[in-house]
Protein backbone atom coordinates (compact mmCIF):
# COMPACT_ATOMS: atom_id res chain seq x y z
CA UNK A 1 0.00 0.00 0.00
CA UNK A 2 2.82 2.31 0.67
CA UNK A 3 4.42 1.26 -2.60
CA UNK A 4 1.35 2.30 -4.57
CA UNK A 5 1.46 5.94 -2.14
CA UNK A 6 4.98 6.65 -3.30
CA UNK A 7 4.63 5.81 -7.39
CA UNK A 8 1.35 6.51 -7.75
CA UNK A 9 -0.67 9.35 -5.34
CA UNK A 10 2.68 11.38 -5.28
CA UNK A 11 2.85 11.50 -8.96
CA UNK A 12 -0.74 12.73 -9.11
CA UNK A 13 0.29 15.35 -6.60
CA UNK A 14 3.38 16.44 -8.54
CA UNK A 15 1.69 17.15 -11.81
CA UNK A 16 -1.53 18.65 -11.11
CA UNK A 17 0.49 22.44 -10.71
CA UNK A 18 2.61 22.01 -13.26
CA UNK A 19 -0.07 21.17 -15.74
CA UNK A 20 -3.23 22.54 -14.36
CA UNK A 21 -2.62 25.60 -12.66
CA UNK A 22 -1.93 27.98 -15.35
CA UNK A 23 -4.88 26.62 -17.98
CA UNK A 24 -6.85 27.15 -14.25
CA UNK A 25 -5.24 30.74 -14.25
CA UNK A 26 -6.00 31.38 -18.08
CA UNK A 27 -9.58 30.37 -17.92
CA UNK A 28 -10.10 32.17 -14.56
CA UNK A 29 -8.82 35.83 -16.48
CA UNK A 30 -11.46 34.74 -19.47
CA UNK A 31 -14.15 34.43 -17.48
CA UNK A 32 -13.99 37.81 -15.44
CA UNK A 33 -12.79 39.52 -18.86
CA UNK A 34 -15.57 38.15 -20.83
CA UNK A 35 -18.38 38.51 -18.44
CA UNK A 36 -17.32 42.55 -18.39
CA UNK A 37 -17.79 42.36 -22.01
CA UNK A 38 -21.55 41.11 -21.95
CA UNK A 39 -22.18 43.52 -19.14
CA UNK A 40 -21.68 46.13 -21.22
CA UNK A 41 -23.77 45.19 -23.98
CA UNK A 42 -26.77 43.92 -21.93
CA UNK A 43 -26.98 43.69 -17.99
CA UNK A 44 -30.43 42.06 -18.13
CA UNK A 45 -28.88 39.09 -20.56
CA UNK A 46 -26.00 38.61 -18.28
CA UNK A 47 -27.81 38.65 -14.94
CA UNK A 48 -30.24 35.83 -16.82
CA UNK A 49 -26.64 33.56 -18.21
CA UNK A 50 -25.84 33.44 -13.81
CA UNK A 51 -29.06 32.69 -13.28
CA UNK A 52 -27.40 28.94 -13.50
CA UNK A 53 -24.60 29.33 -11.31
CA UNK A 54 -26.50 28.52 -7.27
CA UNK A 55 -28.98 25.59 -9.18
CA UNK A 56 -24.97 24.56 -10.76
CA UNK A 57 -23.37 25.07 -7.24
CA UNK A 58 -25.84 23.42 -5.49
CA UNK A 59 -25.58 20.24 -8.01
CA UNK A 60 -21.38 21.05 -7.66
CA UNK A 61 -21.61 20.89 -4.33
CA UNK A 62 -23.42 17.78 -4.10
CA UNK A 63 -21.41 15.91 -7.09
CA UNK A 64 -18.15 16.49 -5.11
CA UNK A 65 -18.68 15.18 -1.75
CA UNK A 66 -19.95 11.95 -3.51
CA UNK A 67 -17.02 11.77 -6.09
CA UNK A 68 -14.34 12.67 -3.61
CA UNK A 69 -15.72 9.86 -1.70
CA UNK A 70 -15.63 7.14 -4.39
CA UNK A 71 -12.14 8.69 -5.46
CA UNK A 72 -10.85 7.77 -2.02
CA UNK A 73 -12.73 4.47 -2.37
CA UNK A 74 -10.72 4.33 -5.29
CA UNK A 75 -7.05 4.82 -4.20
CA UNK A 76 -7.56 2.35 -1.66
CA UNK A 77 -8.78 -0.53 -3.86
CA UNK A 78 -6.28 0.43 -5.95
CA UNK A 79 -3.43 -0.21 -3.58
CA UNK A 80 -5.04 -3.29 -2.75
CA UNK A 81 -4.60 -4.79 -6.05
CA UNK A 82 -0.70 -3.18 -6.53
CA UNK A 83 0.02 -4.87 -2.84
CA UNK A 84 -1.56 -8.75 -4.53
CA UNK A 85 0.54 -8.12 -6.96
CA UNK A 86 3.83 -7.14 -5.51
CA UNK A 87 3.07 -10.00 -2.78
CA UNK A 88 2.49 -12.51 -5.45
CA UNK A 89 5.57 -11.73 -7.92
CA UNK A 90 8.02 -11.52 -4.62
CA UNK A 91 6.68 -14.67 -3.64
CA UNK A 92 6.58 -16.44 -6.83
CA UNK A 93 8.51 -19.60 -6.05
CA UNK A 94 6.34 -20.06 -3.20
CA UNK A 95 3.17 -19.40 -5.37
CA UNK A 96 4.56 -22.42 -7.58
CA UNK A 97 5.77 -24.91 -4.85
CA UNK A 98 1.99 -24.46 -3.29
CA UNK A 99 0.25 -24.82 -6.90
CA UNK A 100 -1.76 -21.85 -6.08
CA UNK A 101 -1.37 -19.88 -9.41
CA UNK A 102 -4.86 -20.23 -9.77
CA UNK A 103 -5.69 -18.79 -6.17
CA UNK A 104 -3.29 -15.57 -6.79
CA UNK A 105 -4.91 -15.01 -10.17
CA UNK A 106 -8.64 -15.16 -8.88
CA UNK A 107 -7.61 -12.67 -5.78
CA UNK A 108 -5.98 -9.90 -8.39
CA UNK A 109 -8.96 -10.84 -10.57
CA UNK A 110 -11.37 -9.70 -7.64
CA UNK A 111 -9.37 -6.69 -6.45
CA UNK A 112 -9.66 -5.31 -10.41
CA UNK A 113 -13.20 -6.02 -10.40
CA UNK A 114 -13.56 -4.28 -7.06
CA UNK A 115 -11.82 -1.13 -9.38
CA UNK A 116 -14.10 -1.64 -12.30
CA UNK A 117 -17.38 -1.59 -9.82
CA UNK A 118 -16.05 1.84 -8.79
CA UNK A 119 -14.63 3.08 -12.02
CA UNK A 120 -18.09 2.17 -13.42
CA UNK A 121 -19.42 4.01 -10.55
CA UNK A 122 -17.19 7.35 -10.92
CA UNK A 123 -17.98 7.15 -14.29
CA UNK A 124 -21.82 7.29 -14.07
CA UNK A 125 -22.31 9.64 -11.79
CA UNK A 126 -19.86 12.23 -13.95
CA UNK A 127 -22.25 11.56 -16.84
CA UNK A 128 -25.00 12.00 -15.17
CA UNK A 129 -23.73 15.51 -13.55
CA UNK A 130 -22.58 16.37 -16.74
CA UNK A 131 -25.65 15.46 -18.66
CA UNK A 132 -27.62 17.97 -16.06
CA UNK A 133 -25.05 20.62 -16.62
CA UNK A 134 -25.85 20.50 -20.00
CA UNK A 135 -29.88 20.59 -20.04
CA UNK A 136 -29.36 23.42 -17.42
CA UNK A 137 -27.00 25.26 -19.64
CA UNK A 138 -29.74 24.91 -22.59
CA UNK A 139 -32.72 25.93 -20.33
CA UNK A 140 -30.41 29.37 -19.79
CA UNK A 141 -29.92 29.53 -23.55
CA UNK A 142 -33.61 29.38 -24.82
CA UNK A 143 -34.50 31.86 -21.52
CA UNK A 144 -31.52 33.92 -23.19
CA UNK A 145 -32.85 34.21 -26.45
CA UNK A 146 -36.26 34.57 -25.55
CA UNK A 147 -35.59 38.01 -23.82
CA UNK A 148 -32.74 38.87 -26.34
CA UNK A 149 -35.56 38.83 -28.69
CA UNK A 150 -37.99 40.81 -26.37
CA UNK A 151 -34.75 43.38 -26.31
CA UNK A 152 -34.37 43.74 -29.77
CA UNK A 153 -38.37 44.44 -30.47
CA UNK A 154 -37.92 47.09 -27.72
CA UNK A 155 -34.83 48.89 -29.16
CA UNK A 156 -33.03 48.09 -26.32
CA UNK A 157 -30.14 45.74 -28.44
CA UNK A 158 -29.10 45.72 -32.00
CA UNK A 159 -28.89 41.93 -33.75
CA UNK A 160 -25.05 42.47 -33.81
CA UNK A 161 -24.93 43.12 -29.88
CA UNK A 162 -27.19 40.04 -29.28
CA UNK A 163 -24.74 38.07 -31.58
CA UNK A 164 -21.80 39.72 -29.93
CA UNK A 165 -23.06 38.50 -26.52
CA UNK A 166 -24.12 34.84 -27.69
CA UNK A 167 -20.75 34.29 -28.93
CA UNK A 168 -19.33 35.42 -25.71
CA UNK A 169 -21.64 33.35 -23.67
CA UNK A 170 -20.75 30.49 -25.86
CA UNK A 171 -16.46 31.21 -24.88
CA UNK A 172 -17.86 32.08 -21.20
CA UNK A 173 -19.46 28.40 -21.40
CA UNK A 174 -16.34 26.52 -22.74
CA UNK A 175 -14.17 28.18 -19.83
CA UNK A 176 -16.23 27.92 -17.27
CA UNK A 177 -16.58 23.27 -18.49
CA UNK A 178 -12.49 23.64 -17.72
CA UNK A 179 -12.61 25.06 -14.47
CA UNK A 180 -15.50 22.67 -13.41
CA UNK A 181 -13.16 19.80 -14.97
CA UNK A 182 -9.76 21.45 -13.66
CA UNK A 183 -11.63 21.81 -9.92
CA UNK A 184 -13.00 18.36 -10.16
CA UNK A 185 -9.39 16.90 -11.13
CA UNK A 186 -8.06 18.97 -8.01
CA UNK A 187 -10.63 17.18 -5.87
CA UNK A 188 -8.79 13.69 -7.00
CA UNK A 189 -5.62 15.34 -6.77
CA UNK A 190 -6.79 16.36 -2.72
CA UNK A 191 -7.92 12.92 -2.18
CA UNK A 192 -4.23 11.48 -2.97
CA UNK A 193 -2.72 14.34 -1.28
CA UNK A 194 -4.82 13.66 1.69
CA UNK A 195 -3.53 9.75 2.05
CA UNK A 196 0.16 10.99 1.12
CA UNK A 197 -0.09 14.11 3.91
CA UNK A 198 -1.42 11.52 6.60
CA UNK A 199 1.39 9.52 6.66
CA UNK A 200 4.12 12.68 6.09
CA UNK A 201 1.98 13.67 9.18
CA UNK A 202 2.34 10.57 11.73
CA UNK A 203 5.07 10.99 14.19
CA UNK A 204 7.12 7.66 15.29
CA UNK A 205 6.42 6.35 18.08
CA UNK A 206 10.08 6.71 19.63
CA UNK A 207 12.05 8.89 22.33
CA UNK A 208 14.03 11.16 21.10
CA UNK A 209 17.27 10.08 19.96
CA UNK A 210 19.85 9.99 23.41
CA UNK A 211 23.24 11.52 22.84
CA UNK A 212 25.97 9.44 24.26
CA UNK A 213 28.58 8.66 22.46
CA UNK A 214 31.51 7.36 24.02
CA UNK A 215 34.84 6.22 22.89
CA UNK A 216 34.91 2.72 23.87
CA UNK A 217 32.34 0.06 24.85
CA UNK A 218 32.78 -2.86 26.82
CA UNK A 219 29.53 -4.70 25.91
CA UNK A 220 28.18 -5.27 29.38
CA UNK A 221 24.64 -5.80 28.60
CA UNK A 222 21.64 -6.27 31.93
CA UNK A 223 17.92 -6.57 32.02
CA UNK A 224 16.71 -5.46 35.23
CA UNK A 225 13.29 -6.80 35.60
CA UNK A 226 12.58 -5.66 32.30
CA UNK A 227 8.82 -6.19 30.80
CA UNK A 228 7.26 -5.24 27.96
CA UNK A 229 3.59 -5.50 25.44
CA UNK A 230 3.42 -4.43 22.09
CA UNK A 231 1.79 -0.71 21.81
CA UNK A 232 -1.27 -2.69 19.93
CA UNK A 233 -1.70 -4.98 22.59
CA UNK A 234 -0.77 -3.51 25.95
CA UNK A 235 -2.62 -5.82 27.92
CA UNK A 236 -0.63 -8.96 26.64
CA UNK A 237 2.83 -8.57 28.45
CA UNK A 238 4.95 -10.26 26.37
CA UNK A 239 8.20 -10.30 28.50
CA UNK A 240 7.60 -10.43 32.65
CA UNK A 241 10.06 -9.28 34.89
CA UNK A 242 13.61 -10.77 32.50
CA UNK A 243 16.78 -10.09 35.01
CA UNK A 244 19.36 -11.83 33.24
CA UNK A 245 23.34 -10.01 32.38
CA UNK A 246 25.12 -10.60 29.20
CA UNK A 247 29.32 -10.18 29.64
CA UNK A 248 31.72 -9.44 27.63
CA UNK A 249 33.81 -11.92 26.02
CA UNK A 250 30.56 -14.58 26.90
CA UNK A 251 27.99 -16.38 24.68
CA UNK A 252 24.67 -16.54 25.92
CA UNK A 253 22.74 -19.23 24.26
CA UNK A 254 18.24 -18.05 24.84
CA UNK A 255 16.14 -21.05 23.88
CA UNK A 256 12.37 -21.67 24.06
CA UNK A 257 9.05 -22.42 22.36
CA UNK A 258 7.88 -20.28 19.82
CA UNK A 259 6.07 -17.28 21.13
CA UNK A 260 8.24 -17.16 24.18
CA UNK A 261 10.10 -13.80 23.42
CA UNK A 262 13.07 -14.62 22.26
CA UNK A 263 12.90 -12.14 18.83
CA UNK A 264 11.53 -9.43 21.67
CA UNK A 265 14.49 -9.95 23.19
CA UNK A 266 16.31 -8.96 20.24
CA UNK A 267 14.54 -6.07 19.27
CA UNK A 268 14.50 -4.44 23.10
CA UNK A 269 18.38 -4.99 23.10
CA UNK A 270 18.42 -2.89 19.53
CA UNK A 271 16.60 -0.36 20.78
CA UNK A 272 13.82 -0.87 18.51
CA UNK A 273 10.75 -1.24 21.21
CA UNK A 274 11.11 0.53 25.12
CA UNK A 275 10.52 -1.80 27.86
CA UNK A 276 7.29 -1.11 29.37
CA UNK A 277 8.91 -1.48 33.16
CA UNK A 278 12.17 -2.00 34.38
CA UNK A 279 15.81 -0.59 32.55
CA UNK A 280 17.81 -2.35 30.04
CA UNK A 281 21.23 -1.19 30.13
CA UNK A 282 24.47 -0.87 28.26
CA UNK A 283 27.42 -0.49 29.88
CA UNK A 284 25.44 1.18 33.05
CA UNK A 285 23.88 3.45 30.53
CA UNK A 286 20.10 2.93 29.44
CA UNK A 287 20.25 1.95 26.12
CA UNK A 288 18.07 4.71 24.73
CA UNK A 289 20.26 6.93 25.92
CA UNK A 290 22.68 6.25 22.87
CA UNK A 291 22.95 7.95 19.47
CA UNK A 292 21.06 6.31 17.25
CA UNK A 293 23.52 5.36 14.72
CA UNK A 294 26.00 4.82 16.97
CA UNK A 295 24.13 2.60 18.80
CA UNK A 296 24.00 0.24 15.88
CA UNK A 297 27.17 -0.30 15.21
CA UNK A 298 27.94 -1.34 18.34
CA UNK A 299 24.64 -3.16 19.30
CA UNK A 300 24.42 -5.23 15.31
CA UNK A 301 21.66 -8.61 14.80
CA UNK A 302 21.80 -11.25 12.34
CA UNK A 303 18.36 -12.43 11.49
CA UNK A 304 17.43 -16.35 10.52
CA UNK A 305 16.41 -14.60 7.12
CA UNK A 306 19.33 -11.67 6.05
CA UNK A 307 17.40 -9.14 4.71
CA UNK A 308 20.14 -8.00 1.14
CA UNK A 309 19.12 -5.38 -0.98
CA UNK A 310 19.80 -5.03 -5.03
CA UNK A 311 23.33 -4.24 -5.57
CA UNK A 312 26.99 -5.40 -5.21
CA UNK A 313 28.01 -7.90 -2.20
CA UNK A 314 30.29 -4.95 -1.56
CA UNK A 315 27.21 -2.58 -1.15
CA UNK A 316 25.27 -4.74 1.23
CA UNK A 317 28.54 -5.60 3.17
CA UNK A 318 28.84 -1.74 3.58
CA UNK A 319 25.36 -1.12 4.06
CA UNK A 320 24.75 2.07 5.95
CA UNK A 321 28.40 2.91 6.54
CA UNK A 322 29.71 5.68 4.94
CA UNK A 323 33.65 6.16 3.55
CA UNK A 324 33.73 1.98 3.66
CA UNK A 325 37.37 0.66 2.30
CA UNK A 326 37.24 -2.07 0.10
CA UNK A 327 39.77 -3.51 2.25
CA UNK A 328 37.33 -3.66 5.53
CA UNK A 329 35.07 -5.25 3.61
CA UNK A 330 36.89 -8.11 2.64
CA UNK A 331 38.17 -8.43 6.29
CA UNK A 332 34.60 -8.93 7.34
CA UNK A 333 33.90 -11.09 4.45
CA UNK A 334 37.54 -12.91 5.72
CA UNK A 335 36.18 -13.45 8.87
CA UNK A 336 32.18 -14.66 8.16
CA UNK A 337 33.92 -17.30 5.82
CA UNK A 338 32.43 -15.33 2.37
CA UNK A 339 35.56 -14.62 1.13
CA UNK A 340 35.72 -17.69 -0.80
CA UNK A 341 32.47 -17.60 -2.80
CA UNK A 342 33.22 -14.16 -3.13
CA UNK A 343 36.58 -14.64 -5.28
CA UNK A 344 34.94 -17.32 -7.18
CA UNK A 345 32.25 -15.31 -8.67
CA UNK A 346 32.70 -12.93 -11.81
CA UNK A 347 33.36 -9.27 -10.26
CA UNK A 348 34.68 -10.31 -6.58
CA UNK A 349 32.71 -8.12 -4.33
CA UNK A 350 31.05 -6.12 -7.25
CA UNK A 351 29.17 -9.00 -8.35
CA UNK A 352 25.51 -8.23 -8.08
CA UNK A 353 23.46 -10.56 -5.45
CA UNK A 354 19.88 -9.44 -7.57
CA UNK A 355 16.82 -8.35 -5.65
CA UNK A 356 16.89 -9.76 -2.46
CA UNK A 357 20.21 -11.65 -3.15
CA UNK A 358 18.11 -14.27 -4.93
CA UNK A 359 21.46 -14.58 -7.25
CA UNK A 360 22.80 -16.37 -3.52
CA UNK A 361 22.33 -19.78 -2.01
CA UNK A 362 21.11 -19.34 1.49
CA UNK A 363 23.92 -20.10 3.47
CA UNK A 364 26.24 -17.59 1.66
CA UNK A 365 23.55 -14.74 2.26
CA UNK A 366 24.04 -15.58 5.80
CA UNK A 367 27.87 -14.71 5.31
CA UNK A 368 27.18 -11.67 3.65
CA UNK A 369 24.78 -10.80 6.61
CA UNK A 370 27.22 -11.68 9.29
CA UNK A 371 30.23 -9.61 7.24
CA UNK A 372 27.62 -6.70 7.17
CA UNK A 373 27.86 -7.03 11.12
CA UNK A 374 31.35 -7.57 11.33
CA UNK A 375 32.55 -5.26 9.40
CA UNK A 376 30.79 -2.73 12.06
CA UNK A 377 33.15 -4.05 14.50
CA UNK A 378 30.37 -4.65 17.12
CA UNK A 379 30.60 -5.02 20.96
CA UNK A 380 27.08 -7.08 21.18
CA UNK A 381 26.33 -9.61 18.49
CA UNK A 382 23.20 -10.91 18.21
CA UNK A 383 22.64 -13.97 16.22
CA UNK A 384 18.90 -15.26 15.85
CA UNK A 385 19.07 -18.28 14.06
CA UNK A 386 21.73 -17.03 12.10
CA UNK A 387 23.76 -19.82 11.78
CA UNK A 388 21.64 -22.23 10.68
CA UNK A 389 22.67 -22.65 7.20
CA UNK A 390 26.46 -22.27 7.84
CA UNK A 391 28.83 -25.62 8.26
CA UNK A 392 31.08 -26.16 11.07
CA UNK A 393 34.22 -24.30 9.91
CA UNK A 394 32.01 -20.94 9.41
CA UNK A 395 30.35 -21.63 12.27
CA UNK A 396 33.80 -22.18 14.12
CA UNK A 397 35.74 -19.25 12.85
CA UNK A 398 32.10 -17.01 13.90
CA UNK A 399 33.06 -18.74 17.54
CA UNK A 400 37.27 -17.67 16.83
CA UNK A 401 35.87 -13.88 16.07
CA UNK A 402 33.91 -13.68 19.26
CA UNK A 403 36.13 -14.69 21.11
CA UNK A 404 39.08 -12.17 19.61
CA UNK A 405 37.56 -9.39 20.70
CA UNK A 406 35.99 -9.96 24.30
CA UNK A 407 32.60 -8.87 22.35
CA UNK A 408 29.44 -10.24 23.84
CA UNK A 409 27.05 -12.62 21.99
CA UNK A 410 23.26 -13.66 22.41
CA UNK A 411 22.44 -16.66 20.35
CA UNK A 412 19.16 -16.93 19.88
CA UNK A 413 18.95 -21.20 18.64
CA UNK A 414 17.96 -24.85 18.39
CA UNK A 415 20.09 -26.54 17.41
CA UNK A 416 22.36 -28.48 20.13
CA UNK A 417 25.76 -27.89 18.52
CA UNK A 418 25.42 -23.62 18.47
CA UNK A 419 24.15 -24.39 22.35
CA UNK A 420 26.55 -26.20 23.75
CA UNK A 421 29.31 -23.91 22.83
CA UNK A 422 27.34 -21.44 25.27
CA UNK A 423 28.75 -19.88 28.42
CA UNK A 424 25.47 -19.68 29.67
CA UNK A 425 22.04 -20.82 28.82
CA UNK A 426 18.80 -18.92 29.27
CA UNK A 427 15.33 -20.85 28.54
CA UNK A 428 12.35 -18.79 28.06
CA UNK A 429 8.60 -20.19 28.38
CA UNK A 430 5.80 -17.61 28.08
CA UNK A 431 7.97 -14.35 28.81
CA UNK A 432 9.61 -15.45 31.31
CA UNK A 433 12.87 -16.94 32.42
CA UNK A 434 13.25 -20.61 33.76
CA UNK A 435 14.90 -21.52 36.96
CA UNK A 436 16.93 -24.30 37.74
CA UNK A 437 14.20 -25.87 39.80
CA UNK A 438 11.04 -25.32 36.94
CA UNK A 439 13.33 -26.71 34.59
CA UNK A 440 13.80 -29.76 36.30
CA UNK A 441 10.37 -30.30 37.23
CA UNK A 442 9.02 -30.17 33.88
CA UNK A 443 11.51 -32.02 31.93
CA UNK A 444 10.82 -30.50 28.67
CA UNK A 445 13.45 -30.22 25.65
CA UNK A 446 14.83 -27.53 27.15
CA UNK A 447 15.62 -28.52 30.10
CA UNK A 448 17.46 -31.43 28.68
CA UNK A 449 19.34 -28.63 26.76
CA UNK A 450 20.41 -27.34 30.34
CA UNK A 451 21.40 -30.55 31.67
CA UNK A 452 23.65 -32.03 28.61
CA UNK A 453 25.42 -28.39 29.17
CA UNK A 454 26.23 -29.39 32.68
CA UNK A 455 27.37 -32.38 32.28
CA UNK A 456 29.71 -31.12 29.39
CA UNK A 457 30.81 -28.64 31.62
CA UNK A 458 31.24 -30.99 34.44
CA UNK A 459 32.92 -33.31 31.69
Amino acid sequence: ELNSRLSSDTTLMSKWLTLNANVLLRNLVQVVGLYSFMFNLSPQLTLLSLLNLPISSAAEKVYTIRHQAVLLEIQDATAKAGQIVQEAVGGLQTVRSFGAEEHEVCRYKEALERCRKLWWRRDLERALYLLFQKLLELAVKVLMLNCGLQQILAGELTKGGLLSFLLYQEDVGNNVFSLVYMWGDMLSNVGAAEKVFSYLDRQPNLPPSGTLAPSEVEGLVEFQDVSFAYPNRPDQPVLKGLTFTLRPGEMTALVGPNGSGKSTVAALLQNLYQPTGGRLLLDGEPISQYEHRYLHRKVVLVGQEPVLFSGSVRDNIAYGLENCKDEEVMAAAKDAHADKFIAEMEHGIHTDVGEKGSQLAVGQKQCVAIARALVREPKVLILDEATSALDVECEQALQDWRARGKRTALVIAHRLETVQSANQILVLKQGELQDHAQLTEKQDPYAHLVHQMQQQLED
